[in-house]
């Protein structure tokens, strides 16, 4: 049995896909033991109390240094005993003892088919900014490994969106979290769930 920590800073909608996928058999073989936030306030955490998960809630601005709280967010996930942690709209840079300690053992989302509209600065609704500001026709979301960089793991699973003529950065985020999002997600930790997927020389290859 597999054993997720996810991470989260907001409204935990892909939190959410991975707890309805568990439940609904979607994803074999794995169970979530731990809901990390570093937002008291995010409504992601009643998603996890709703659903019977530990929570735990870990805000830099609680901590003496930026070391002293990666210590502690490391510390609280490997309590967990997690086998895999999952960023899902978790807006605090993880650190590299973490990397090192969780190496391509960590998934990210993100909301755009990288290499396109990656990288430091481009998060949430900034992302289909600046798609739409490029006039791209096809957009999507992406789920990575995450290693040192901004957005630059090995890529696991990929899904393309149409674009929409009148599409809004919102209208094109909330396209790309139902068509792509929740599903790449839950479908990339099923197929780590099943012992179907490794990294070599950062490429990872699906068995």
């Amino acid at each position: 049995m597999l054993t997720i920590a996810v991470l989260v800073s907001g409204g935990g909608t892909n939190l959410q896909a991975i707890i309805d996928a568990i439940s609904d058999g979607t994803i074999r073989n794995a169970r979530i033991g731990l809901v990390v936030s570093n937002n008291h306030g995010a409504f992601a955490l009643e998603r996890a109390k709703k659903a019977g998960i530990e929570t735990a809630v870990l805000s830099p601005k609680e901590f003496p240094s930026r070391d002293a709280f990666h210590h502690a967010l490391l510390a609280r996930v490997q309590e967990s005993g997690a086998d895999l942690v999952v960023l899902a709209g978790f807006l605090c840079t993880i650190p590299e003892e973490m990397v090192q300690a969780y190496e391509n053992r960590i998934l990210n989302i993100h909301p755009s088919l990288i290499p396109s509209f990656c990288g430091k600065g481009y998060y949430g609704l900034k992302v289909h900014e600046a798609a739409l500001a490029r006039g791209v026709r096809i957009s999507g979301a992406t789920v990575h490994f995450v290693d040192s960089g901004t957005d630059t793991g090995p890529i696991l699973l990929q899904k393309a969106v149409e674009v929409a003529p009148d599409d809004t950065p919102k209208t094109l985020q909330r396209r790309i979290m139902e068509q792509a999002e929740w599903k790449i997600l839950p479908q990339a930790i099923d197929l780590i769930a099943g012992g179907k997927v490794r990294v070599e020389n950062r490429k990872v290859i699906i068995q």
